[in-house]
């Protein structure tokens, strides 16, 4: 294998990607502290027009109607750790360090059972292609582990 792989940087990079989107994801809940939650989720959802008593927005006001300030604080310092976690795997594969190519093949694998769930449950194009995407990480992270020394 070369120095620098480009799948692995690829790798490396779509970690890097999904720590930025949670630690943006946990800035926000921080931002709704001392907000109503439940009157912000309701304009929210209402300026989208979305229906109130569809699935997905009724899930998102009905969190929302739960949210208290320590909760708020409990899932923004849950969502930095894993934004911490996510980042150094990526800094890891980057500098392909072996513990970094167990971790993404060792945490990818946890999502495939919950991922093939979703989509036996709710078939779908979204899912169908993430599913795809987190078993070849799997199975390219698996290769590089058998293969190298």
């Amino acid at each position: 294998m070369r120095s620098s792989d480009p799948y692995l940087r690829g790798v490396a990079l779509f970690e890097a990607a999904k720590g930025a989107l949670v630690l943006l994801a946990g800035g926000g809940l921080l931002a709704l502290i001392h907000w109503q939650a439940q009157a912000l989720a309701e304009h929210l959802v209402r300026h989208l027009h979305l229906n109130p008593a569809s699935r997905y927005p009724r899930i998102f006001l009905d969190a929302a109607a739960q949210a208290t300030n320590a909760r708020l604080w409990a899932l923004a310092a849950l969502a930095a750790g894993y934004a911490a976690l996510r980042f150094a795997e990526a800094w890891g594969l980057w500098q392909r360090r072996r513990w970094a190519e167990w971790l993404a093949a060792l945490s990818g694998g946890i999502y495939l059972p919950l991922e093939l769930y979703g989509l036996w449950r709710h078939p779908g194009w979204l899912e169908l292609a993430l599913m795809l995407l987190n078993a070849a990480i799997v199975g390219y992270m698996a290769r590089l582990l058998a293969t190298r020394h």
